[in-house]
């Protein structure tokens, strides 16, 4: 079992390993729009566990460009572990 942090408000969600956090960012108030990588809704920051991380989609590379710590919501899965994040 994963967990995903919300820095912004201390709240902790158990995923199971290899789920889309999309649905729980949501449930967060992240807004997720267009839920393919493509309108920016959903950008964060990942400040703790970004191995735990799905590797960066093609949708996030054209969309963030230089790829370093800011991801696209709907497209990250959790693979294992504990991800901080804030938006």
């Amino acid at each position: 079992m994963a967990k995903l942090i919300f820095e912004n408000t201390d709240d902790e969600i158990d995923l199971p390993d290899g789920s889309s956090i999309t649905e729980a960012c949501e449930e967060a108030g992240i807004p997720i729009a267009c839920a393919e990588g493509v309108c920016g809704t959903c950008v964060i920051e990942v400040t703790k566990g970004m191995e735990n991380l799905s590797e960066f989609s093609q949708a996030e590379a054209d969309f963030l460009g230089e790829l370093g710590s800011e991801r696209l919501a709907c497209q990250c899965k959790i693979k294992r572990g504990t991800v901080k994040i804030k938006f």
